[in-house]
């Protein structure tokens, strides 16, 4: 195992404990990995008005906005085409969507409280089959993750025991 010498703090190190430079002659830094972590920590405390002002402002300039507006729009483009595959792969479930969104639109059906919490507030329609579409159970946002991915339970099954575990507690 090669050794270096760090110049900061006069320790003999590994090579590994030393950042890559491909300016130096022999492709590392000068300082250890520590000693660089230490540096940027007491820079940062020094110069902490300018990074926060810096971090505030950098995704307001011109090719940064840019950048920005591009990535909104992939997203945007990723998230339609997804929609568009679900509508298809599940024509039933969509077409109940649609029908609620529908009756509420129209005065039909409204949207009532949560009947787990009596929350008011993101309230979605539940459907607990979707050949009826407009019977749904009215649940908040949370309640309704709950009802289609249900909770862990808190403890660990017991496992059963096994008609070993019966012969091996015979004396």
């Amino acid at each position: 195992m090669e050794t270096k010498h760090c110049f900061k703090c006069d320790r003999v190190l590994a090579r590994t404990e030393f950042y890559r430079h491909p300016e130096t002659a022999d492709g590392l830094l000068g300082k250890c990995k520590e000693c660089c972590k230490k540096d940027v920590r007491e820079n940062y405390a020094k110069r902490r008005e300018y990074y926060l002002w810096y971090d505030a402002t950098r995704n307001r300039t011109p090719h940064r906005r840019k950048a920005l507006k591009k990535k909104s729009e992939q997203a945007r483009r990723k998230k339609a085409e997804y929609s568009l595959r679900y509508a298809q792969k599940h024509k039933h479930k969509r077409r109940a969507h649609l029908m609620v969104q529908r009756a509420v639109a129209s005065g039909l059906l409204s949207k009532k409280p949560c009947s787990v919490c009596g929350a008011t507030t993101r309230v979605d329609a539940h459907h607990e089959d979707y050949s009826k579409p407009l019977d749904v159970e009215w649940l908040c946002h949370k309640h309704h993750m709950e009802r289609h991915f249900p909770p862990p339970p808190k403890t660990p099954p017991v496992p059963k025991a096994s008609r070993w575990d019966k012969k091996r507690e015979r004396p």
